[in-house]
């Protein structure tokens, strides 16, 4: 592949501001750029980001997105199983579910793969690829947790958007930049959204 390419799933749980800043900053880049958003998703953007319509010309204003010039966006319905994501012949450089609701992660975990988001994240684990979840909840039940386990030990990162303060933020945007940039590190992909620690 020369063209990196990525999918993005956005859940319904809150703090879909992680998948919009995620997207923003892959098409940045020469990236191909795979977005799914869920139902509860779309309803929680639209709540939380004040986004009810499609999601690239709000990225271009918020957080003010100037795409690459060789980077590409495809916007896939989460009910279409006919998607390229669908597939496991479908070669990709990894998935981010940002954040990630507990509806879906227990389906992921059960391989309860009933949509585009969830077949998608199950055809990462069989054939091997980065899966990325940011669940967001709190407190975690101990099925959460159980569920939690039972995904990272069949091959998924669970990286909760848990904020760090050592890099001093100033602003909640500060905040979701350093979890947007570990995830983009899990990726392989270089940023300068937070510096890396060099000591005390």
């Amino acid at each position: 592949m020369t063209t990196p390419k990525i999918i993005v799933a956005i859940t319904g749980a809150s703090g879909a501001i992680y998948g919009a800043v995620l997207v923003a900053e892959l098409l940045k880049r020469p990236v191909e750029v795979h977005l799914i958003v869920s139902e509860y998703g779309r309803k929680v953007m639209a709540h939380e980001l004040g986004l009810s319509g499609p999601i690239l010309p709000f990225l271009k204003t918020d957080p003010g997105l100037v795409p690459h010039e060789s980077s590409v966006f495809r916007d896939h319905a989460a009910d279409n199983l006919f998607a390229p994501p669908a597939s496991g012949s479908f070669r990709h450089n990894g998935m981010v579910i940002a954040p990630c609701s507990m509806k879906t992660l227990s389906a992921i975990a059960a391989g309860f793969a009933d949509n585009l988001i969830t077949r998608s994240a199950d055809v990462c684990l069989k054939e091997k690829r980065p899966l990325i979840l940011l669940p967001r909840e709190t407190p975690l039940s101990p099925i959460h947790l159980e569920n939690m386990l039972k995904v990272a030990r069949a091959g998924a990162v669970i990286h909760p958007p848990v904020p760090a303060f050592y890099h001093r933020p100033e602003s909640i945007r500060d905040i979701v930049n350093a979890t947007v940039g570990r995830v983009l590190d899990h990726l392989g992909i270089s940023h300068q959204l937070a510096a890396e620690w060099s000591g005390a």
